[in-house]
């Protein structure tokens, strides 16, 4: 009785260590620094020098936007922004802090369109999947001319 019970107990062991085996297996191995890196290039790549074209090759063609000015997919998206651009030749986005979890890329940023323009403070959240950014949110506020408390936006 007591071999039977030795060998229920290490064949539950066993059982219990190939799920865990199998089911890391199919998990995928996110690697937050490599997209923390690839959306922080893309978007100076992007918002700082303008290289729109060469920069939106890690946007996914199904890119998926949550801002309700910007249209979904990644050729709509650049044509939205060189229009932009031509209109905004000054325009420039100052990343101010990053952070990741998982799959998402958070960015705090000071977007302003010159020198004299206080700007706006920008959150903006990238999720990368398979090397590509296919989605985006953000949430955008303008910077006022006076604060009611001595704190910066940023």
């Amino acid at each position: 009785m007591k071999k039977i019970i030795q060998r229920v107990l290490l064949a539950g062991i066993l059982l219990a260590t190939v799920n865990t085996v199998a089911a890391a297996a199919e998990t995928p191995t996110v690697n937050t620094e490599e997209n923390r890196q690839l959306v922080l290039h893309f978007y100076d790549r992007f918002f700082n020098h303008h290289d729109v074209d060469k920069a939106a090759g890690v946007i996914a063609e199904n890119y998926r936007q949550h801002n309700p000015d910007v249209p979904d997919g990644k050729a709509p998206f650049v044509n939205y922004f060189k229009d932009f651009f031509r209109a905004n030749p000054n325009s420039r986005a100052k990343v101010i802090r990053s952070s990741v979890d998982n799959d998402l890329v958070w960015l705090q940023v000071h977007s302003t369109n010159g020198a004299h323009d206080r700007g706006q403070a920008v959150l903006d959240i990238f999720r990368v999947k398979d090397g590509k950014i296919v989605e985006h949110w953000d949430v955008i506020q303008d910077v006022p001319e006076k604060s009611a408390n001595s704190n910066t936006m940023f």
